[in-house]
């Protein structure tokens, strides 16, 4: 690798809105983030599938026959 072209690679702090602080390694210091894995819907259990117009079930009907062949 060429010297004196590469940034520093150290210790780093990232801190979420909800409060979470998590220790890495990168090239900036510190890091501020909206969501994290323990404040996001998908990764905390609280997100839902919400399908109000049927489009699963319409979907599923019209691939049904190509599915089976």
């Amino acid at each position: 690798m060429k010297k004196e072209i590469h940034p520093n690679y150290g210790e780093a702090t990232i801190t979420c809105a909800c409060g979470n602080v998590m220790h890495t390694r990168s090239t900036a210091k510190e890091m501020h983030v909206n969501t994290c894995s323990r404040c996001h819907p998908y990764y905390s259990g609280q997100t839902k599938l919400m399908d109000t117009e049927g489009r699963v079930q319409r979907f599923q009907k019209r691939y049904a026959k190509t599915a089976k062949a």
